[in-house]
């Protein structure tokens, strides 16, 4: 039997409405949260879930 468990937000630790085995492996997936309603793009391997940083727009100076 394989291990499956709930994906869980990484800014609230609540359980998604997303379920994986221990076997998936997801990358630049957008997680959306329920319960914080926002929306993340995550990398997942081995049930370890690594939310994906990125850098705000700069603005352009003349």
């Amino acid at each position: 039997m394989t291990q499956t468990t709930w994906l869980i937000c990484p800014t609230c630790r609540s359980k998604t409405r997303i379920k994986i085995r221990f076997d998936t492996v997801i990358e630049h997936f957008p997680l959306y949260c329920p319960k914080c309603k926002q929306e993340q793009l995550v990398n997942v391997k081995h049930l370890t879930i690594t939310p994906i940083v990125e850098p705000d727009a700069m603005t352009q100076s003349q």
